[in-house]
């Protein structure tokens, strides 16, 4: 495929009378060809008006047409995935590995989610049934299920350019509820991005399915994304990004005169607490891990570990000491765009000034593009006293945070914001005799992780990746996994509808064999008592 540099408006092209801009190789500076132009003003109402048409049809589309789109979608872009991934590789500096592991990733998911909509019990259909002869009154006959929003504006995160992006997470949980998408790409990684949507496109296409279901949008900067979330056509948003850019479109969402859910995740830094017994069994074991984890993509997951708890002692002593040889030994890095780079140097150096914090590790930085690893020290008094040291750094640093007491790393818990996720590492022991750390963590993260790390989030139907406020928008919702879906749904209610009216999701026969609630049990069987109409 060629690229055009040009938006995607569901089969049309976009214009080149928008500015102008290339995407920049991290590694060598070297602004990269082709030229890529913003969507105009224009051209955002138009996808959106596309969508809001398509919506009409494609929010009736049966979970076997959606099925089929989601996995011809998978099949497009296993096709081109050696031109994915070497576009990739220069856009983002993602080493090939990554990559095609990210490509397969995105493709399973999109799988997973054809998987869900074919199987279809996901739309908690509850059926109640009439009885005309209760007493004082009648009941009435009541059914529900879920339904798809409307169109759905998803942003392309900087850090995933294909698992939280043009064809990531959300556009395929908004697209298996049958919401158009429109994706607001990110300007990072824009050849990536154009190379997905193309497939994607293309998926629209020989699925017979309405024009606007699909478009991709350019531009750098806020104002497309705030024109699209302003649209009065647009119904949800799904964004993965910083905590600043999140929070101000949440407060376009929440201050239109229909405000819309906006599903943000932001900053997370994902607390790990090392017990004492793990400390006596595994100190090196952990340092290694945690080393990995927390340089893993340049430590620029979501999930990157950004600080760690430790209990003073002669385990801590040799537990620090061996992470302190894994970073110092710390290959060069390179962040994904020069904004990110800063960013770092600033939180990196700003850190450096704490008073009570010192650096106990650092790497060289390997020329004027690369960075190091660092490795910063603390204690439990002064971490409790700064909270910008519970901050999120974005790249491959973490803090150390020494404390001597049980009750000390139990209010440090309880006054922790929210996180994506927290890690324990302990023995069994160890879990008994901090059970209440246990329930503390339960209110302020969306995954608990035991005796692991927490960067690498399986896509699977159990998986919470969430959390509260500020690591997402909505802590009751999560951006992995085929609970996702549930973001873009409603429930709506049909009262005395006649058998022919219903979707056939409601219908008595139970014509697509799905699992569904009557009068209180879950059966897959059909109904074998004929719908009573009651006068309402």
């Amino acid at each position: 495929m060629k690229l055009a540099g040009r938006s995607i408006i569901g089969f049309r092209e976009g214009s080149t009378s928008g500015a102008k801009f290339r995407a920049h190789n991290p590694v060598t500076g070297e602004a990269l060809e082709p030229d890529f132009y913003s969507a105009s003003a224009e051209e955002v109402n138009q996808a959106a008006s596309l969508a809001h048409d398509a919506f009409a049809t494609y929010r009736n589309t049966s979970g076997a047409e959606k099925a089929k789109f989601l996995r011809e979608i998978a099949s497009n872009i296993e096709k081109i995935t050696d031109q994915i991934v070497e576009r990739g590789t220069l856009e983002t500096a993602l080493p090939k590995a990554r990559l095609q592991g990210e490509t397969a990733r995105t493709c399973h998911q999109l799988r997973l989610f054809a998987q869900l909509v074919e199987e279809g019990s996901w739309l908690m259909v509850r059926i109640d049934r009439p009885d005309p002869d209760r007493k004082p009154l009648p009941k009435p006959d009541v059914r529900s299920m879920l339904r798809p929003l409307g169109p759905v504006v998803v942003f392309g995160a900087s850090n995933f350019p294909l698992a939280f992006s043009v064809a990531g997470g959300d556009t395929a949980s908004a697209l298996a509820a049958g919401c158009p998408v429109i994706v607001k790409g990110h300007s990072a990684h824009p050849g990536t991005g154009e190379l997905v949507g193309q497939a994607v496109r293309e998926a629209v296409r020989s699925c017979n399915l309405p024009e606007g279901v699909f478009s991709l949008l350019f531009g750098g900067g806020n104002e497309i994304g705030t024109a699209l979330m302003k649209h009065p056509h647009v119904k949800a948003g799904g964004f993965t990004g910083s905590r600043h850019a999140g929070k101000l479109l949440m407060n376009v969402a929440a201050s239109r005169p229909e405000p819309i859910p906006f599903y943000a995740e932001m900053s997370s830094t994902n607390p790990v607490f090392i017990l004492p017994g793990a400390l006596r069994q595994n100190a090196e074991k952990i340092a290694a891990g945690l080393h990995g984890s927390f340089t893993l993509g340049a430590g620029q997951f979501c999930t990157k570990p950004g600080m760690v708890f430790v209990q003073e002692g002669t385990d801590a002593a040799n537990f620090t000491r061996k992470l302190q040889e894994h970073v110092t030994g710390s290959a060069p890095f390179h962040l994904l765009t020069s904004v990110i780079h800063k960013s770092y140097g600033t939180g990196i150096n700003e850190r450096k000034a704490k008073s009570g914090v010192k650096v106990l590790a650092e790497s060289a930085p390997g020329g004027e593009f690369g960075v190091g690893a660092a490795l910063f020290e603390t204690d439990a008094q002064s971490f409790l006293k700064d909270a910008d040291l519970a901050g999120e750094i974005f790249g491959p640093a973490t803090l150390l945070v020494r404390h001597s007491q049980r009750e000390e790393i139990l209010r440090i818990a309880s006054e922790l914001e929210g996180h994506l996720t927290a890690t324990i590492h302990g023995t069994e022991q160890d879990l008994r005799k901090f059970s209440d750390l246990v329930s503390i963590l339960e209110t302020r993260v969306g995954r608990l992780v035991f005796n692991g790390f927490p960067t690498g989030v399986e896509v699977c139907h159990a998986m919470v990746h969430g959390g509260p406020f500020p690591a997402t928008s909505d802590g009751r919702s999560t951006s992995v996994g085929t609970q996702a879906i549930y973001r873009f749904c409603r429930p709506v209610c049909y009262q005395n509808f006649p058998e022919s009216a219903l979707p056939e999701e409601l219908k008595d026969g139970n014509p697509l064999g799905i699992w569904r609630m009557v009068d209180g049990e879950m059966t897959r069987e059909k109904s074998s008592q004929p719908q009573l109409q009651v006068a309402g």
